[in-house]
């Protein structure tokens, strides 16, 4: 049996995928930063199976996704697949407890630092990788902006949303580079327009006009964490479950290796080791 973890799996797309993957038969490990939330959704999936267990830990904190990923290490020591889908929109100007604007925190420096904790148990089994995908969003930024990623002189919702979007393309493209030899499949993708509770934050309800439901949403996570035609795929972005082209600016080298050693940085500053 394969075990998942999903990140920000009590709502919405996430939830959604933890369903259909426990319908075929995954351990589904639930994350949110609600433990009613959590319980809520774990009563909800245990009516298709027995094999889950939850976290619950906010993601805007480094310390919260520190002690998360040493909980996921200490109670199991092999994870099949990771899906980061955790992600928020916030129309206000929000700090983490460490300082550093929450939008790109909580939707990339998070799933950053939780990835990187969290892969001495993400292994391969026999021959069959293991995978990593990160949720990312068509609407990911067509520049790299480093001046506002820590702090927003001007803080814009949708640009900071934007670029934390890139910033997952970014370090998919790259891990997989690093983890190629490591029998290790890290992929990205775009859900889709998706009626959540996130679009509505963002774009109110002009997005429902166009937007599709959240099981329609989880399809492209599932797919890259069970299909067998996804098994040897790596360092792709997808959408609809296929092979898509992102915007060229995530396929900027020098962006992309910046980014990663400021991520090193920030996560260094704040008192943990890599």
């Amino acid at each position: 049996m394969k075990t998942v973890l999903i990140t920000g799996s009590t709502d919405g797309i996430g939830k959604q995928t933890a369903i259909m993957l426990a319908k075929k038969g995954f351990f589904v490990l639930i994350h949110g930063r609600s433990e009613e939330r959590c319980k809520q959704t774990m009563d909800e999936l245990s009516e298709i199976t027995a094999k889950l267990d939850y976290f619950n830990y906010d993601l805007i904190s480094l310390k919260e996704v520190f002690n998360f990923s040493n909980e996921v290490k200490k109670k199991y020591d092999n994870l099949d697949v990771l899906i980061n889908n955790a992600g928020v929109y916030l129309n206000d100007y929000t700090l983490s407890p460490e300082g550093i604007e929450a939008t790109f925190q909580i939707n990339y420096l998070s799933m950053f630092f939780l990835t990187l904790n969290l892969l001495p148990v993400i292994k391969p089994v026999n021959t069959e990788p293991a995978r990593i995908i990160n949720v990312s969003s068509t609407a990911h930024s067509s520049e790299m902006d480093f001046e506002n990623l820590i702090n927003a002189a001007r803080y814009d919702g949708h640009k900071a949303y934007n670029l934390s979007k890139l910033c997952a393309i970014y370090f998919t493209f790259e891990l997989s580079e690093r983890l190629k030899d490591k029998n290790i499949m890290v992929n990205c993708l775009h859900p889709g327009v998706i009626n959540t509770k996130l679009l509505r934050s963002g774009w109110g309800g002009f997005g429902k006009f166009f937007s599709r439901g959240a099981a329609e949403g989880a399809m492209t996570s599932v797919y890259l964490a069970s299909s067998n035609e996804a098994e040897n795929i790596t360092g792709k972005y997808f959408s609809d479950s296929k092979i898509a082209k992102p915007h060229p600016a995530a396929y900027d080298l020098n962006s992309r290796k910046k980014l990663w050693r400021l991520s090193e940085e920030l996560i260094r500053q704040n008192g943990y080791d890599l």
